[in-house]
């Protein structure tokens, strides 16, 4: 590692609320503007259910994640537990795999922001105006993290704040507002649409685990991870189920709408609410960026430390304190995706590269449990081995619902990691040889 990167520490000012925040801003993006719409036409009336299942099986993840995270004050999340409890190839891989799948999403997220707001001036959402509404967005929230972690977690507060306040003033008019049928409606829609709709809600509640990446940062991560984790996941899957709850009541024809809470919003609040949903999908997306943005470089920068990559990513700005490489070569990286749309054919990855991580991370547990000592305070599941063989359960239910594209392109992607682990190993060995 640089003597700059060993000499400087990162800045420990990351406190729960805020890393509960950060969580939230990961998980909270544009996608639930859209994503009763596609629950309902699985589900119907009967759409609470696959909420509640959702809700149990992130949790069971989220507990996982933070018994694990409990034993370590260094930065790397998923990465970090998988190198420790299996290995440096396991652990190459989980981080290679997050990595790609942070970066796809960067760039579709990116371009859907230019979408919205081209709903606001039409000119910045194809061609020359695309190009300088991503450009400035990914160079203006990159910034943000270049300045160092204060100044990027009170940021990310604004952000997380700003995409809350529009989705709980819906709520909170429509359950003044509007009459509530029978939830139930329907007979039991059977085992098979439940777990349809159960799927496509975990998938959007996923992202809680970012906040396992950056502990360095983080004051008392062993304790703050765990409140963290468990409370955004709390906080989003009462949010989305009372989302989808007050669009039900508002829009009859829920399943059939391309815009179901700009819709719903419309039907009760007029206009308005129509502007304010859009708005608030726009805000979402920046802020999710943001997010990602602060999260990723601190994989590279943990990968880069731990000499799975190249040093320099583990290089840290003396007078910030930030990765300020790891997050220029990211935010790079993911201008030229979005610019160019080569994302696109990696999009079926980013859903089987977080199952792939949910499941490294309940496989740890036990691992990290004989191998590592139990930390004072700490926190520990209860029932032994119980919980992570539940949370492994969850994620082959999950895999059983990957398409044959999306394990194609994640085969693909990981002989890929496994090319790229091995000329590193060789390049490193060559080096020490030298």
């Amino acid at each position: 590692m640089l003597e700059s990167a060993r000499s400087t520490a990162p800045v420990r000012a990351v406190g729960w609320l805020n890393l509960t925040a950060i969580s939230v801003n990961t998980v909270i993006g544009a996608g639930i503007f859209a994503l009763p719409a596609s629950v309902a036409q699985v589900l119907g009336s009967t759409a609470p259910l696959a909420y509640l299942a959702a809700s149990a099986a992130a949790l069971l993840i989220a507990l996982c994640f933070a018994e694990a995270g409990s034993h370590f004050e260094s930065s790397g999340g998923p990465y970090l537990y998988a190198r420790v409890a299996f290995g440096d190839f396991a652990g190459f891989q989980i981080g290679w795999l997050f990595l790609l799948a942070r970066l796809t999403a960067l760039a579709a997220i990116s371009n859907t922001f230019s979408d919205y707001l081209g709903y606001f001036w039409p000119s910045l959402g194809h061609g020359a105006g695309r190009l300088a509404a991503i450009t400035v967005m990914i160079g203006g929230l990159a910034a943000t993290h270049l300045r160092g972690v204060r100044v990027g977690t009170v940021i990310n507060n604004l952000f997380t704040l700003g995409k809350l306040l529009p989705l709980v003033l819906f709520c909170i008019a429509g359950f003044f507002l509007l009459h509530f049928p029978p939830v139930f409606r329907s007979p039991f829609p059977g085992v098979k649409p439940l777990q349809q709709g159960s799927l496509l809600l975990l998938f959007a509640m996923g992202g809680f685990e970012n906040a396992s990446v950056p502990s360095e940062e983080v004051i008392d991560p062993q304790r703050s991870l765990p409140k963290a984790l468990l409370g955004s996941v709390g906080v989003v899957a009462a949010l989305y189920l009372a989302i989808h709850l007050v669009a039900m009541a508002a829009l009859p024809e829920l399943a059939a709408s391309a815009t179901p809470l700009a819709s719903a919003a419309r039907a009760f609040l007029g206009p308005f609410g129509a502007l304010m949903m859009t708005a608030g999908a726009a805000l979402s997306t920046a802020g999710t960026n943001h997010a990602i943005l602060f999260i990723s470089p601190r994989l590279l920068y943990a990968m880069g430390r731990d000499g799975l990559l190249p040093a320099k990513l583990a290089w840290l700005d003396p007078r910030h304190r930030t990765p300020s490489v790891a997050i220029v070569v990211f935010a790079v990286a993911g201008w030229i995706l979005a610019i160019s749309s080569a994302f696109t054919p990696l999009a079926a990855l980013s859903a089987l590269a977080r199952v792939l991580t949910y499941m490294c991370a309940c496989a740890s547990v036990p691992v990290l449990r004989r191998r590592m000592p139990a930390v004072t305070g700490g926190f520990r599941l209860p029932g032994g081995a119980l919980v992570p063989a539940l949370g492994l359960g969850v994620c082959v239910w999950l895999l059983t619902g990957s398409s044959m594209a999306q394990l194609a392109i994640a085969g693909a992607a990981i002989l890929i990691g496994a090319g790229l682990y091995s000329v590193r190993s060789r390049t490193k060995a060559y080096r020490q040889e030298v």
